[in-house]
């Protein structure tokens, strides 16, 4: 008789807790902790960063006002850094006013309560908040994996994210996490905003004199918008895959395969069932104009690099 304990153990998800007086916070660490969660306490900003170095938490409760850094500008500080850009922010305050509020989400929070907390409202909003931050994780990895030039843009025209290809082709402008866009970049997103009959591609020359092609992918929630950019030799062999019209969930599934995945490994990778996976390959066929997964696999590999 095989036990159940031999089952894999469910890693519990990490949260970060910053306030300068943590003890008056109990109840809610053991809210937390009761609710299957691991709990990371930090007293002040720099403690929260330094204990950052050590762990990734999958979200982070940050008091607004404490001593020394206030939790705005360790808000600030967190989301200057691309590894940690990711994990959502949630303020503590007692702070109700429109413009502090403003100043959170501006500073980079996704939510925020308010003081004195009540436990049950916090574990609503981070079941939510933890949920989506690993989706959009998964998402990130993927484009990673993919080596796709990707930039997300927040509302103020900032670069919010960029995968490490994007990083590669940006170098010539100076473009980090947090930096502005240049100006005829904003001028065409803003454009391409309000209105659907322009051209969704820009070209632009960085000063090391490397051009590229940027297309405009639309908003993708909190008023961020995406970016999709290749280099312009890049650019022009991949118009045949472009022309193509292929799905997105078409497009995700060619790359995989094209890394030689097996239709298995693709499904479980993108959450699909076997038969789906195959009914997506023959719709690529007919699209490609080829015949045989291996035609189409190189077809990609040759095109995307």
């Amino acid at each position: 008789m095989i036990a159940a304990a031999t089952s894999p153990t469910r890693v519990p998800a990490v949260v970060m807790l910053v306030d300068d007086a943590p003890q008056s916070l109990g109840p809610l660490c053991s809210a937390l902790e009761g609710d299957g969660y691991a709990v990371v306490v930090a007293r002040d900003g720099a403690s929260a960063l330094q204990r950052l170095d050590l762990v990734s938490p999958d979200a982070i409760l940050l008091d607004a006002m404490m001593p020394g850094w206030s939790g705005f500008e360790t808000c600030r500080r967190i989301k200057q850094n691309p590894a940690l850009s990711h994990i959502p922010v949630i303020f503590m305050t007692g702070l109700s006013e429109t413009v502090h509020i403003v100043e959170g989400f501006d500073c980079g929070g996704v939510d925020y309560v308010v003081k004195p907390v009540r436990a049950q409202e916090v574990l609503a909003r981070l079941a939510t908040h933890v949920r989506n931050a690993r989706a959009v994780r998964l998402a990130r990895e993927a484009i990673d994996v993919g080596g796709h030039g990707v930039l997300l843009i927040d509302a103020q025209g900032r670069v919010a994210w960029r995968s490490p290809q994007a990083a590669t082709w940006l170098q010539g402008y100076g473009l980090r996490p947090g930096g502005s866009l240049p100006a005829d970049w904003c001028a065409w997103i803003a454009a391409c905003a309000v209105d659907a009959a322009l051209p969704r591609e820009h070209v632009s020359t960085g000063a090391d004199g490397q051009t590229l092609v940027i297309r405009y992918l639309g908003s993708v929630g909190l008023g961020e918008q995406m970016l999709l950019m290749q280099p312009r030799a890049a650019h022009a062999a991949a118009r045949r895959l472009s022309t193509a019209a292929l799905t997105t969930r078409e497009t995700e599934v060619l790359s995989w395969i094209a890394k030689g995945k097996t239709n298995r490994d693709v499904g479980e990778i993108l959450g699909l069932s076997h038969r789906t996976v195959n009914k997506h390959l023959e719709h690529i066929f007919e699209k490609l104009g080829v015949e045989t997964r291996a035609a189409a696999a190189a077809l990609a590999s040759r095109e995307l690099g």
